[in-house]
């Protein structure tokens, strides 16, 4: 089974993509797979079982989503297997702009929107620095020159990646993104598996259901800021 994980910032067009890429697969007689990771709501899985694919979500509620998704992705990867997948799709969303949910060995893709501002790709951090590839929608929205100067700062902060821009309306782009999927990895499990970066520190007594503010109710994994005059 080929797996690979998908992540991006909210609204950036993963769902879109990701299902164009599905209708290039299912044309192909491939059997596709999905899980859907997110935090409060989500019926994108809606969306892939009316394409007759299979689909699970997994809403992580109050945990930070990165952890909750390496909670359950060897779980996840083995109802693929039982369910005879070809393709097993992650997907799930960077809201924090410092999750990682990309594993070593396994093909990781990062979708960024041109519409997010040019100095975005510099804030997303290791799901966008460590991806294999790089998906940039929304171009039709924006000018070539922007779509240029756009593209060369994802370049220089992943400059190994493969770079591809495909509209999730039209289409345009996905077949040549479908080819990449075709030579993801193949994988039976993730045991063993690592990570590619380190998920978001925890844990603080916020993490743990704090509500009051103040000082004598931090504890744990606390970093405070330097607001002395003339500090960075």
């Amino acid at each position: 089974m080929r797996f690979l994980t998908i992540s991006g910032p909210p609204s950036s067009g993963k769902t879109s993509v990701i299902l164009r890429v599905i209708e290039a697969l299912q044309a192909r007689d491939k059997k596709i797979g999905v899980v859907k990771f997110d935090c409060l709501l989500t019926d994108d899985d809606k969306l892939y079982a009316q394409k007759g694919v299979l689909v699970r979500k997994g809403l992580s509620g109050a945990l930070c989503p990165d952890h909750y998704f390496v909670s359950n992705i060897e779980s996840c990867v083995t109802w693929g297997h039982e369910n005879g997948c070809e393709y097993l799709i992650s997907e799930s969303a960077g809201l924090c702009n410092r999750c990682s949910p990309h594993i070593k060995e396994i093909t990781a893709v990062c979708v960024i929107d041109n519409l997010s501002g040019i100095n975005t790709p510099k804030k997303i951090g290791p799901m966008l620095k460590s991806a294999d590839i790089v998906v940039i929608t929304k171009g039709d929205i924006v000018s070539q020159a922007e779509r240029e100067v756009f593209a060369s700062r994802v370049k220089q902060v992943n400059p190994g990646a493969i770079i591809m821009n495909v509209n999730g309306i039209t289409g345009q782009g996905a077949f040549e993104l479908t080819s990449l999927f075709e030579n993801a990895s193949d994988i039976e499990t993730l045991k063993g598996k690592v990570l590619r970066f380190s998920m978001p520190s925890a844990l603080c007594s916020y993490c743990l259901g704090e509500t009051r503010i103040g000082e004598e109710h931090q504890t744990g994994n606390i970093r405070k800021m330097d607001l002395q005059e003339g500090s960075a």
